[in-house]
């Protein structure tokens, strides 16, 4: 059965609970803040929040209703399938044509981000959820007929479903509440009552690759950032055979080559990810080692002879090509500074897709030819009305802490001499990297509000190696919100900076740090934002959803070790909430099955204890983040507000 808490708690009730945690005075209850309005429009659910004026909400939606274009894959007849939002949410479109009209395939009041097209054309796979509940549904769609199929059982939550090279089957993951272990599971898409679980699995185990016949499926373990399995499965028998089982390093894909050998990323013998090849002799070719960043993504020609992958450039994303019998790597596409992602080869292998998205380019859907390197682009994202000249672009900076390293950071500086009021925003994961794609968010706080943005990948981010990518763990923990307290100093010696008006954002595991940054260097904040953040290691390992607890334990630690679980205190931004002593901005989703609602409920009743002032929002339809348009234009209205006034800006 899943742990999921049963009812929002009462926040009093939460707020006498946490006084007995940290010992502040019961009276500290007896303020303005006692049992504040809880107030219900929709499925919004909001404290302390006042309504918007109806010039702030029409200058704050041309930025909400910027729209891009994610790739997704070739139809097979020419044109392409792409991602995007002309409702409330994204669905699925068809592109006949380069920057011709777009055809909406799937109306769903849920998010359909990604498709997948068949081998055999004429078909493609999505999945969705309910609500942000991540218990994603699989089905099919006929392109000929606009049918859809659900192939996979309900009450389940399914991965993204691989093809085989003939188009007839399909392999994807699929776990239950409660559960972490994946089985893995094979089907015709178009029956399902082919169903068949062809492995109860161990962990988080996934397919990446079928080969060309039919018989073995290569399966992906993931256990964390830093260390991945390979197998190799009979898909008949199921038995599996794991590839180089003595080593321990990360894996990132694969691919099964048509000689008995792999091609793969990995982390072996490197500080960076490098593309390989495993031979099935043993023979290791790394054809990136003389590389230093990542490669982030990649895909191979259907005749398996070339490579088009990225390089991970301090966070920007370069195409870059391989030819596999020499091991030849030459430049891809000159593109505009910013990231390419989800490379895709079309089916004749003379042509790749993928996203590109800048700082001050909104996401597109475009390919290239790999023979001439010619680009096409596919659609043209809208800006909201925006001019988007007018974008402001970051600066790539670093800054010192004090152990003597440089903390790569990103900076949007708005125009004027300032001092400009600072929002840092910090990313989640914790092993996420910031990365400089377009954020309506960042221009808005930017060009309208004249917030400085300081976007920091601290301790313990991906992007800069693998050493870098482990200084948080375990009980190093505060070694990434010490780092925060050192992009303070930098903004203090910044003349266009105002270092007493700073406030820190961020999402899931940004805002334990939005948090523990409150506690640590609250005297130099304004104010902080948590968006679905974690308040409790152990309460949030104790909560979230079955699939996930051995993951994270990896990350983070494992709370029923007394000595993990005394650091949990320790650095426990809900026993420390009697230093929470700036303005807090609660956020969350109901449904969230990573960081449960009630690592928010809890948080805000012990800083309201404190007679803070505290300001909540939840959405019941809803999961880890705001997907939903409304919701999100709901969020940012919030936000404006509540900068606005702690900030004393316009």
């Amino acid at each position: 059965m899943t742990r999921r808490p049963a009812l929002i708690v009462s926040a009093l009730a939460l707020a006498v609970a946490a006084c007995a945690q940290t010992g502040a005075a019961p009276e500290a209850t007896l303020t303005a803040q006692e049992n504040p309005l809880r107030v219900t429009r929709g499925n919004l659910v909001t404290e302390n929040v006042p309504t918007a004026s109806p010039a702030l909400k029409e200058r704050l939606q041309r930025y909400e209703n910027v729209r891009g274009h994610s790739f997704q894959d070739w139809t097979g007849d020419g044109g392409i399938l792409i991602s995007t939002r002309f409702g409330n949410v994204n669905q699925i479109h068809e592109v006949r044509f380069p920057l011709g009209a777009r055809r909406q395939l799937t109306f769903y009041t849920e998010t359909v981000g990604s498709a997948d097209v068949s081998p055999s054309g004429g078909a493609f796979l999505f999945g969705k959820d309910r609500g942000g509940d991540e218990y994603f549904q699989s089905y099919l769609f006929n392109l000929n007929t606009g049918d859809v199929t659900q192939y996979s059982e309900p009450g389940s939550r399914n991965g993204s479903a691989l093809w085989s090279d003939d188009g007839s089957l399909v392999a994807w993951a699929r776990t239950s509440a409660g559960d972490p272990n994946n089985d893995i599971l094979i089907a015709n898409p178009a029956d399902p009552s082919s169903l068949r679980v062809a492995l109860e699995g161990d962990g988080a185990v996934g397919p990446v690759d079928w080969s060309a016949d039919g018989s073995t499926l290569l399966l992906q373990r993931y256990i964390s950032i830093a260390k991945s399995r390979l197998f190799r499965m009979d898909v008949a028998t199921g038995a599996l055979t794991e590839i180089n089982p003595d080593d321990d390093v990360a894996y990132s894909g694969g691919a099964l080559l048509s000689d008995g050998s792999v091609l793969t990323v990995t982390d072996k013998g490197s500080e960076f990810a490098n593309l390989v090849r495993l031979g099935a002799d043993g023979t290791v070719t790394n054809y990136t080692g003389d590389i230093d960043w990542d490669v982030s993504d990649w895909t191979l020609s259907p005749d398996e002879t070339t490579v088009a992958f990225t390089l991970n450039e301090g966070g920007l994303g370069t195409i870059r090509l391989l030819d596999v019998a020499s091991g030849h790597v030459r430049p891809g596409p000159t593109l505009p500074v910013g990231i390419a992602s989800g490379l895709t080869f079309s089916p004749s292998g003379t042509q790749v897709g993928f996203t590109f998205n800048g700082a001050t380019s909104p996401a597109d859907a475009w390919s290239f030819d790999i023979a001439t390197l010619n680009l096409t682009r596919w659609t043209e994202a809208e800006t909201g009305g925006l001019n988007p000249k007018t974008f402001l672009t970051p600066e790539m900076i670093s800054y010192p802490n004090a152990d003597g390293m440089d903390i790569p950071a990103f900076i949007y500086r708005p125009e004027g001499p300032g001092p400009h009021p600072v929002i840092i925003s910090i990313h989640g994961g914790p092993e996420s990297q910031s990365r400089p794609v377009f954020s309506s968010a960042f221009q808005y706080w930017a060009k309208e509000l004249g917030m400085a943005v300081a976007v920091p990948n601290v301790r313990g981010s991906s992007g800069y190696g693998k050493t870098y990518v482990s200084l948080d763990n375990g009980l190093n923990r505060k070694k990434s919100v010490e780092d925060i307290g050192a992009l303070l100093d930098w903004i203090a010696t910044q003349p266009d900076l105002d270092a007493s008006r700073v406030v820190v954002h961020g999402g899931s595991y940004g805002g334990y740090m939005v948090l523990a940054s409150m506690i640590d260097y609250g005297d130099r904040l304004a104010g902080g934002v948590d968006v679905v953040g974690i308040s409790d290691f152990k309460t949030f390992l104790e909560n979230t959803e079955g699939y996930r607890v051995d993951l994270r334990r990896e990350e983070y630690g494992d709370e029923r070790d007394p000595v993990v679980a005394a650091f949990f205190d320790e650095i426990s931004p809900l026993k420390n909430a009697h230093r929470i002593t700036k303005p807090l901005f609660v956020v969350q989703g109901y449904n969230d099955p990573r960081v449960p609602y009630t690592e928010a409920e809890q948080i805000l009743a012990a800083v309201r204890a404190n007679g803070v002032k505290t300001w909540f929002m939840m959405a019941m339809d809803e999961g880890h983040g705001f997907r939903k348009l409304s919701n999100r234009e709901a969020q940012r209205e919030a936000e404006t507000l509540f900068l606005q006034e702690i900030l004393g800006i316009n």
